[in-house]
């Protein structure tokens, strides 16, 4: 196999991008806005029921916890994927 000189391909993968802007940034800021609609969309309280105790506390709480937990866990399993 020969190698063209003139090709514009150098062993790396091209980044999809929309509008010049990458496609995983698109997809985060997207993703960030409709997170923040959903979160100020439930502002009613509800009651959590842990094991041992309850708490009364607005729903966006719960969810915006919910939201950071599953980040950092994505964040870590990710990392953990990148060292193999």
């Amino acid at each position: 196999m020969t190698k063209n000189p003139g090709s514009s391909f150098s062993g790396k993968q091209k980044r999809s991008e929309i509008a010049g802007i990458p496609t995983n940034v698109v997809v985060g800021v997207v993703g960030a806005g409709l997170a923040l609609w959903f979160l100020f969309a439930n502002l009613d309280k509800v009651k959590i029921q842990f094991w041992v105790f309850t708490v009364t506390a607005p729903l966006w709480i719960a969810l915006l916890t919910t939201l950071l937990i599953g980040a950092v866990l994505g964040y870590v399993v990710k990392g953990r994927r990148d060292m193999r």
